[in-house]
């Protein structure tokens, strides 16, 4: 029994123990939880602030982003401003520019209007004057019918009707005198002006045409750097010179010359390419048939490009727009082409120079007087293609592009195939003989000049009382030296103007040749 109750008071014992121990763990937990709550409470405060200088600095950095954005599309907005008002300050400048120049047009018009109402002022204020003389005159023979009248029936051999039908024929061939020597002084007058003032603007044009005075030519002969490689472009069997000549179309002639090979073909632009490619053929020494195409083929890529380039700085050149592009390859087509040696490219361009020019001084159209120059000429680009004259070609070009019917005329007439329609047909015919006809503007061979020169001065030679002929300045002028007591000053023009018709006639030149007669007497003594 005793020990039962040990046993019970231990069992309460520890049961007291054990519920104070779970007390006192219970404090214990409460008092670490309580710590631990107030730990999190703080570090939860701890982070709130973080997150807030976190935010706040975020937000910071985002304000100044927007600001440094804004600034920039500020700056961006500003430059593009700026641009735009330049851009508007420089069409205002334009605008200016063009104003004042159309401005000083104007005056310039003005001023030729006020000169030529001043002309037109005094042609009338003549004329006037001429009536008054002619009223005067009228007074007069009205006088002198009358005495002549009065004459005639105081003498009876006439009657009145008579007298006055013969007293009428009297004073109509006076008149008829009167007015022809007045018609041919205001003829000799006019056309003097006129030369004088054709001279002038033709003198003007040749001074304002800059151009070389010898153009370049298409090239026919391709330079070896040695004659061994004659042998390559032949070819084991001739195979080389064969795919050569059939890629090209262009026969080569290979001979004793030294360090040359000769191309033969009357498609300059094929010669061209054909140049070219043996060109390069033989800088890169490797040749056979495979090489050979590939080599043409480039070669012909490049000058169909230099075609389009040259058409289209010539059009640039001259300053003129609006240009169909298949006339402007037409153009460039030019280039490769050649008249009596001058490249006709440069001579189209010389003559719509010298048209612009000339109608600039006239007052016409200056665009159309150059476009009419540089297109006279276009039907040489696939004259020896295409059966007719170039001058027909160029027509049924300038139509199928639809040209301006003047354009088309003057193409037509700078030959005189037909009559010149306006005064840009006149122009283009006078540009492209100043063009063809300048200094340097067309080489001869040898053996043509000689000839040339040979029979102007056997022509002179041929006439009566010639003493010795002369063709000088390059067969532009011929000098007739007569005897002077066999020839008068009458037989002498007469003489000058046979020359020239039978030089017309009998010789081919480009431009114009003079015809000088001199006769002098000459006494020559010797102071001894």
């Amino acid at each position: 029994m005793h020990i039962f109750t040990t046993i019970k008071v231990n069992f309460i014992t520890l049961i007291m123990g054990m519920a104070g121990a779970l007390v006192i763990g219970y404090a214990i937990g409460y008092f670490l939880r309580k710590m631990f709550t107030e730990y999190q409470v703080k570090e939860a405060e701890e982070r709130g602030k973080k997150i807030v200088l976190e935010a706040d600095k975020e937000v910071e950095n985002r304000l100044k982003s927007a600001e440094i954005e804004a600034r920039e599309k500020s700056l961006v907005v500003k430059a593009e401003f700026e641009k735009e008002m330049k851009d508007r300050q420089e069409n205002v400048r334009n605008l200016e520019n063009n104003l004042e120049r159309k401005e000083r047009d104007f005056r310039t018009e003005g001023q030729k209007f006020q000169a030529k109402e001043k002309e037109l002022a005094e042609k009338n204020t003549k004329v006037a004057e001429k009536e008054v003389g002619i009223e005067q005159q009228k007074s007069h023979y009205k006088s002198l019918v009358e005495e002549e009248l009065k004459k005639l029936e105081v003498i009876g051999s006439y009657t009145a009707d008579k007298a006055r039908e013969e007293v009428k024929n009297k004073i109509l061939d006076e008149a008829k005198m009167d007015a022809a020597r007045e018609v041919k002084k205001i003829e000799a007058d006019i056309k003097k002006r006129a030369d004088d003032q054709a001279r002038q603007l033709i003198t003007m044009a040749v001074q304002r045409l800059a151009s070389d005075h010898v153009a370049e030519s298409t090239v026919s002969v391709v330079e070896l750097p040695s004659d061994d490689i004659k042998g390559r472009i032949i070819g084991r069997e001739g195979r080389n010179i064969r795919a050569l000549e059939q890629a090209t179309g262009i026969d080569l002639i290979i001979d004793d010359t030294p360090g040359a090979v000769v191309l033969s073909g009357f498609d300059p632009i094929r010669r061209e390419v054909a140049r070219r490619a043996l060109e390069q053929l033989t800088l890169d020494g490797r040749i056979h048939p495979g090489r050979i195409e590939d080599v043409v083929g480039k070669c012909k890529k490049e000058v169909t490009r230099q075609i389009e380039e040259a058409g289209e700085q010539a059009v640039i050149n001259v300053g003129i727009d609006n240009i169909n592009p298949e006339i402007v390859k037409l153009l460039g087509r030019l280039k490769y082409r050649t008249s009596y040696t001058q490249n006709v490219l440069e001579h189209v361009q010389e003559v719509a120079f010298v048209c612009g020019a000339i109608a600039g001084e006239l007052g016409l159209n200056v665009a159309l007087a150059k476009r009419a120059g540089l297109l006279h000429d276009i039907g040489k680009a696939i004259d020896h293609q295409t059966d007719g004259t170039h001058t027909q070609l160029g027509v049924d070009i300038a139509k199928r592009y639809n040209e301006h019917p003047f354009v088309v005329n003057s193409i037509a007439a700078h030959h005189e195939d037909c009559e010149a329609e306006s005064p840009y047909a006149v122009l283009v015919a006078a540009g492209d003989t100043i063009s063809a006809s300048r200094p340097g503007a067309r080489r001869e061979m040898l053996e043509t000049y000689i000839k040339r020169m040979s029979k102007l001065e056997e022509i002179g030679d041929s006439f009566k009382g010639v003493q010795k002929t002369f063709a000088i300045q390059a067969g532009r002028e011929v000098r007739i030296i007569v005897m002077p007591n066999g020839t008068d000053d009458q037989h002498a023009s007469i003489l000058a103007r046979d020359v020239a018709k039978r030089i017309e006639k009998e010789v081919i030149y480009p431009g114009e040749i003079k015809v000088t007669v001199v006769r002098e007497t000459r006494f020559t003594e010797f102071a001894r």
